[in-house]
């Protein structure tokens, strides 16, 4: 079988065990995992020109424009290590660094192979998400119905007490959702039109999962060889 070239985007929105999946496609397809937070902080900590740029607007809580951070992802694509592909996560968020990734692929003679879409009902997001309990002392992590601990409210581990993180309630969960929805919804079309958009059940096992997701690369790596 021909060499295996892979160059795709996640999407999903939090909840969606998008991680659990990255690391599996990284494993088996051997190509980095790009995320945005990634990008910014080496740049910062790098103290690049993009990074002094970025770490201004990130200073005075800004959102870092969408120009800026379309240079900083197309300048880790040029990197040795993305020669034979890339999974890029948290990137693109809009139809503008959608069109500039298409734009700077095209120009070295590349395009997206697939676009992998997590799909899970909001009301499970929000299960999922507030349900997480974590160990004041210790930080062990539990889940009031998937993992829960053998006492309510205490930890198994070493019997500190269990809390929700803030970020991790109801409301905020909710609005985080919201936002991922309204911001990401334009991206989906985008992509369907494309013809490089494939959809995942992502209530399924994680196993599971990601056995639809290496149907779908395969399918893929198929049809354009």
């Amino acid at each position: 079988m021909a060499h295996n070239m892979l160059r795709a985007v996640l999407l999903g929105p939090p909840g969606a065990g998008k991680g659990t999946q990255a690391a599996k496609v990284i494993e088996k397809y051997n190509v980095p995992h790009i995320s945005t937070g990634d990008i910014f902080r080496a740049n910062i900590k790098e103290g690049t020109e993009l990074g002094k740029k970025a770490k201004g607007y990130i200073d005075e809580g800004k959102l870092v424009p969408d120009e800026l951070v379309v240079n900083l992802v197309t300048d880790r694509l040029q990197k040795d290590d993305c020669k034979e592909g890339f999974l890029l996560d948290g990137f693109p968020r809009t139809i503008f660094q959608a069109e500039q990734l298409d734009k700077f692929l095209s120009e070295n003679g590349q395009k997206l192979d697939i676009v992998l879409n997590f799909k899970v009902r909001k009301d499970v997001l929000i299960e999922r998400i507030a349900g997480r309990r974590v160990c004041k002392s210790c930080g062990a992590s539990f889940h009031v119905v998937n993992v829960p601990p053998k006492k309510e409210g205490i930890c198994d581990v070493c019997g500190g007490e269990l809390f929700q993180r803030k970020d991790d309630n109801r409301e905020t969960v909710e609005n985080r959702i919201n936002v991922y929805e309204s911001e990401t919804a334009p991206l989906i079309g985008y992509y369907e039109k494309q013809n490089v958009l494939a959809n995942f059940d992502g209530e399924k096992t994680h196993n599971e999962v990601f056995e639809d997701v290496v149907k779908a690369i395969e399918a893929n790596n198929h049809d354009n060889n």
